[in-house]
């Protein structure tokens, strides 16, 4: 289910809107704001927007999205 990275993670805790598609929604808006020199943010957004959309709905409800500040 989605095997996110730590920094997918702290990307979906940060744009959280509480469904899947409200997070899809507003990675998809951030992204079209990114200037061409912000590649590494945009191939973190790609990345977490493709695991995002192969998911459910159900598997999105499992998800923990709390910032773990112990990192």
């Amino acid at each position: 289910m989605g095997n996110f990275t730590f920094e997918e993670m702290n990307l979906l805790c940060i744009y959280n809107t509480g469904s899947r598609a409200g997070v899809i929604e507003s990675l998809n808006e951030m992204r079209g704001e990114l200037s061409a020199e912000e590649t590494e943010l945009m191939e973190l957004t790609d990345s977490t927007l493709r695991k995002l959309q192969a998911m459910t709905d159900d598997e999105f409800a499992e998800l923990e999205l709390y910032p773990d500040f112990d990192e």
